[in-house]
């Protein structure tokens, strides 16, 4: 990554580490992918139950292959036959892992999803939420955030699953409501009422969708 742009983060990211701290959520910056998943493991304790959504950003920094290989109960739903058994022990797992698709640099984090088992255990259930966000991510707004998240974030995911929208056809958001269409619900996440639940770790890099 070019020197200068990786300045321009590290300076973003500590405005929008205030942002998060201000909606009474955890902020932390990471250098590179290992620092994010030592960060990551520092945070969670051994022998603690965990889940995750289909974040891609959790996979790309190691964090999903360092859990199954420790001493964690990780709840793999690709595991498990009924992958609706799998999401429901989201809801009580002790840390559920995700990414955002969007989020604004004063800390308001964009989600969208199909059958909002990721953003019903974000907004509640497990105990803890883990947030694993590239730079790449961060958004100038809410009105920025929001669009990345539906004409970045969403036509990009539809073709990586294979779906039959008019996004994965087009590559932008048409707002349609084809049956394959994975924006059901959409969460914005603007406060925690509960200290210490959110935590979400910046990475210095381009990660995810």
């Amino acid at each position: 990554m070019d020197a200068n742009i990786v300045k321009r983060n590290e300076i973003l990211a500590q405005k929008t580490i205030a942002g998060l701290n201000s909606r009474n959520m955890k902020g932390y910056y990471a250098a590179s992918k290992e620092e994010a998943l030592k960060i990551a493991l520092d945070l969670i304790p051994e022998g603690s139950s965990i889940s995750m959504g289909g974040a891609m950003s959790v996979h790309e920094i190691g964090l999903s292959d360092a859990l199954k290989a420790g001493n964690y109960n990780f709840i793999d739903r690709d595991a498990y036959e009924d992958k609706r058994q799998a999401m429901l022990m989201a809801y009580d797992a002790d840390f559920f892992l995700s990414s955002a698709n969007a989020m604004t640099d004063d800390g308001i984090l964009i989600n969208i999803d199909g059958n909002a088992n990721r953003v019903s255990a974000i907004a509640q259930g497990p105990k803890h939420v883990i947030f694993i966000v590239g730079m790449n991510k961060v958004c100038s707004d809410l009105d920025s955030a929001m669009k990345r998240a539906r004409n970045i974030a969403a036509p990009t995911n539809v073709q990586r699953l294979g779906l039959n929208t008019p996004c994965a056809k087009k590559g932008t958001c048409f707002d349609c409501k084809s049956p394959d269409t994975i924006c059901c619900q959409i969460l914005i996440t603007r406060f925690s009422r509960h200290e210490g639940r959110i935590s979400v770790i910046l990475v210095n890099d381009n990660l995810g969708f």
